[in-house]
């Protein structure tokens, strides 16, 4: 018996969906839920993606995609149990709540719901889109059966209608020395010194770029142009050691039309003759205002604010299978990640009712 939305959404919240563990078990809890008669799941060791479909297989529909896995749940902070959902004033208070296992919850229902459908409407959940959208990524790169080429995947936007975000690569530069007691320096070949070049490369880089003008600058008014963060250094195990190895990461924001592998050979001239290594690669999003998707979507929107986000998603992947993506769902990023994530309780339950109108716009 199909429970409803709140109680739904308090079951995926007690599953620890953790990027760091396997996702088979809130998978399975999906999948037994849904009991659809077209139920995918497509393996990646102990990681699935899920497909389901109900309708027809036939041309058209609509997809609504969102994604598993959550961050972990280390805050110190939480005034609750993250994996307990809370009703807290005019909020649901839980790990998941607003990124994203509210549109899960929702759109599981919407598709119970639906009327008889003429064209197939499919549910796709992705794993580990928080390290790196490698579900999405799997499966744009190996999945080759017919499907619709529309799909909302419901980021928490505040219902903005968000056409357009960065990619986001992400990139290791490594040096590479030689071990030896601290006392006698001169046996080794120190690791952590010779990725100083490297820096100073990359800060150069970095100013290059944000003076740059590039094309569909003008949708992120907030940092209008391709930021490059050197994020982490790691190198040596203990101080009376000469380490033997440094590792600096890097991550990049692309914006839409740019390449991934352009930004890599201009990161391998600025760090000269060290090794560099993609350690993951988002894609960018854009999609026309004249998209139908977009269109229909329009009516139900929030109009305030820009209709691009800075970070990156899902749809950066599905667009290169030729799919139509708008980011668009309850909740705010800006309480993501954080202790007492929430999503507001009127956004969470006004979604449903938007999922059923478009799904029967383009289903029923």
């Amino acid at each position: 018996m199909p429970l409803n939305d709140v109680d739904l959404l308090r079951r995926l919240v007690a599953i620890d969906s953790t990027s760091a563990l396997s996702n088979l078990p809130i998978a399975d809890f999906i999948a037994n839920y849904l009991d659809a008669p077209s139920t995918e799941y497509l393996p990646d060791d102990d990681k699935a993606n899920l497909l389901i479909r109900f309708g027809p297989d036939a041309d058209g529909g609509l997809i609504l995609s969102g994604h598993m896995d959550a961050v972990p749940a280390k805050e110190t902070n939480w005034d609750s149990d993250p994996f307990m959902l809370t009703e807290r004033d005019d909020r649901y208070v839980g790990r998941g709540a607003a990124d994203m296992k509210g549109f899960l919850a929702v759109a599981m229902n919407a598709a119970l719901d639906a009327p008889p459908l003429r064209a197939p409407l499919y549910l796709l959940f992705t794993y580990d889109e928080e390290v790196g959208t490698l579900g999405a990524k799997q499966f744009a790169r190996t999945y080759r059966s017919p499907l619709p080429k529309r799909c909302i995947i419901g980021e928490p936007t505040s219902f903005r209608a968000v056409r357009a975000h960065k990619g986001h690569l992400k990139l290791r530069v490594s040096t590479f020395g030689r071990s030896a007691h601290s006392g006698y320096p001169h046996l080794g070949d120190n690791a952590i010194e010779k990725i100083r070049p490297a820096l100073d490369g990359l800060t150069d880089l970095r100013r290059e770029l944000e003076a740059e003008t590039t094309e569909h600058h003008e949708l992120f008014a907030d940092a209008p142009y391709v930021p490059l963060n050197i994020a982490t250094i790691r190198g040596g195990t203990a101080v009376n050691i000469v380490p033997d190895r440094c590792d600096l990461d890097i991550g990049i924001r692309l914006l839409p039309g740019m390449k991934a592998e352009d930004m890599v050979e201009r990161v391998k001239q600025a760090v000269g003759d060290l090794a560099v290594e993609v350690l993951s690669n988002s894609p960018p999003l854009l999609t026309s205002q004249d998209s139908e998707l977009y269109q229909a979507v329009l009516p139900h929107a929030n109009r305030n604010g820009m209709e691009s986000v800075s970070f990156a998603s899902d749809a950066g992947w599905l667009q290169t299978m030729g799919i139509e993506c708008l980011l668009f769902g309850p909740g705010a990023i800006e309480v993501a990640h954080k202790a007492n994530e929430f999503t507001p309780k009127d956004e969470f339950h006004r979604a449903g009712g938007i999922l059923r109108q478009l799904i029967a716009r383009f289903c029923a």
